[in-house]
């Protein structure tokens, strides 16, 4: 899998109805708070053109793409973190998530009711609060137990619990987890705890369908773009309106639709893309005759733990990686052709792994 995301936003933002047009699951999607009653959980391919064309080239019998985990839980309220409106026992749902997103609505429509007047910067100052609260709740639960075998004198306690305050002021002050200056020891402690303020950050704003091109002059965008960077956080606008609309067309229209709106991708495309900038995720290739796929790791990546994603062997028995870009592969007309023009590197076990590398791994069993 690529990446897990979390989607959160208060009720009647359009947050289902974005997560029925990513993953096309049709789930509920109501005017009323709570229609999300149980976390909905979707799997979708993650659209990438070079695997097309390696599958192509190889003469593939199969494709097996990467992939991008959605899961929606129920609008959001203030005392969510408490168990207001539901909300306490979905934000334990998003918990194993790499990214969260944050919705909000960035159109008046009568029909379609809210908390009052459309504010995006508030409904986003209501959704952060009670993700704070929720990790204030995990932190404090895990001082109460590190503090008693502080005062035993516990010196690897004494120094969690120094951490643990830290992180609660912070948090008591309304910091993000993620925000918070911690070094590299004290970030990973606090990581053990998969705190909700801590994961990566996505605020996406959901504009009309007149809008979708034009939503920068809109003064709730000026506002909510200055929040976001408030929060060091990246900013996506689509509209679920249009996303929806899309779900209904073949591939051919979508793309006809999309031009007429002045887009050249559909916000899933984006949304994804995102995600892999803000996880720091790139993509190597395996192909032959019998499968073409796409594999997700981070950058930095070396070659063996890239093999590990494939088996756990392959990464213990580790001996080379024979390796093209993506561009030579296609441009030389496969695996032949690189082999035949002496483009194939033998990578051994510090090479760190490129975005489009097409790889070969070999290993000892």
């Amino acid at each position: 899998m690529g990446f897990s995301c979390g989607i959160v936003g208060l009720p009647n933002v359009g947050k289902s109805t974005l997560f029925n047009a990513l993953t096309r699951a049709n789930v509920a999607s109501s005017n009323y708070p709570f229609c999300t009653i149980d976390p909905n959980v979707g799997i979708v391919n993650v659209p990438d053109t070079r695997l097309d064309k390696l599958t192509e080239l190889s003469k593939s019998r199969s494709v097996v793409p990467t992939t991008v985990q959605f899961v929606d839980i129920a609008g959001l309220v203030s005392g969510a973190s408490k168990g207001e409106g539901l909300g306490n026992q979905f934000l334990s749902h998003i918990r194993d998530t790499d990214a969260i997103v944050q919705v909000v609505r960035m159109f008046e429509e009568q029909d379609v009711t809210h908390i009052g007047k459309v504010d995006p910067v508030r409904d986003l100052e209501i959704i952060n609060t009670e993700l704070i609260l929720k990790d204030m709740d995990t932190i404090q639960n895990t001082l109460d137990k590190r503090a008693k075998l502080a005062k035993s004198g516990n010196k690897d306690a004494q120094v969690e619990v120094a951490i643990l305050e830290k992180v609660m002021d912070a948090l008591n002050n309304e910091t993000l987890a993620r925000n918070i200056a911690l070094d590299e020891k004290e970030r990973a402690f606090i990581r053990q705890f998969n705190l909700l303020t801590d994961k990566a950050l996505l605020i996406c704003a959901n504009v009309s369908e007149t809008e979708i091109t034009t939503y920068v002059k809109n003064p709730l965008y000026t506002q909510l773009a200055a929040k976001a960077k408030e929060l060091n956080a990246d900013i996506l606008a689509l509209s679920a309106k249009i996303e929806q609309e899309i779900t209904e067309l073949d591939p051919p229209e979508a793309a006809e639709y999309l031009k007429d709106l002045g887009l050249t991708q559909s916000g899933l495309q984006r949304l994804i893309m995102e995600g892999y900038k803000l996880l720091g995720l790139i993509t190597y290739f395996t192909t032959g005759e019998k499968e073409s796929r796409a594999w997700t790791v981070t950058t930095g990546t070396k070659a063996p733990a890239a093999a590990g994603k494939i088996h756990s062997d392959m990464e213990r028995g580790f001996i080379r990686a024979d390796t093209v870009g993506y561009d030579e592969f296609v441009a030389n007309g496969g695996w032949t052709g690189v082999k035949d023009k002496g483009l194939l590197r033998k990578e051994g076990k510090e090479y760190i792994v490129k975005d489009g590398d097409i790889m070969l791994f070999f290993f000892n069993v």
